[in-house]
């Protein structure tokens, strides 16, 4: 009987300005009407990183890809909401991609879980994420980890020919 090979958990780390264009890369190949609301990017790409989207927002996942190399999975965003003091309890996550060669594997979970992380590593207490309503496979995954509903803006977004609600979601970040 042949030995099935168990690929090793994934490692997660800050994002550097090297990471730039793997990260544009992974967020082309992943672009999607179920979670975006901009219109498919076009050549000439923006860079991934620019004044609004830093290196040191980002944690990168890295996993043992098909070819059995390690290579950029997925990363997320996490950022204050606002730049109030009054708000600087809270964190937000802006952006999460899992390339389709790591998808199955625990990739969003273990991203979610590290944005957690950071965000009682800077001190917050909470964490809120904006999803939309048809993107069911985001939702189930983030009710599993904690997040739950708090507030909805119906016909939010017209995408691909019908409006689709933006859904609010945050859950407390426990010490």
């Amino acid at each position: 009987m042949a030995e099935s090979f168990t690929p090793p958990a994934p490692s997660v780390r800050p994002a550097v300005l090297d990471d730039g264009p793997a990260l544009a890369e992974l967020d082309r190949s992943t672009w999607s009407t179920l979670h975006a609301v901009t219109p498919r990017p076009q050549p000439p790409y923006e860079p991934f990183f620019d004044d609004r989207h830093r290196p040191e927002d980002i944690l990168v996942a890295e996993a043992v890809n098909t070819a059995g190399e390690t290579a950029i999975a997925g990363y997320v965003r996490i950022v204050p909401p606002t730049p109030l003091a009054c708000n600087a309890h809270v964190r937000q996550i802006q952006g999460l991609a899992v390339a389709g060669w790591a998808r199955g594997r625990g990739m969003g979970r273990t991203l979610i879980r590290a944005a957690c992380g950071a965000g009682r590593g800077q001190g917050a207490n909470r964490i809120t994420l904006r999803v939309l309503s048809h993107n069911a496979p985001a939702r189930a995954l983030y009710e599993a980890e904690g997040f739950t509903v708090e507030g909805v803006l119906p016909g939010e977004f017209f995408l691909g020919g019908r409006y689709v609600d933006d859904v609010m979601m945050g859950r407390t970040l426990s010490p």
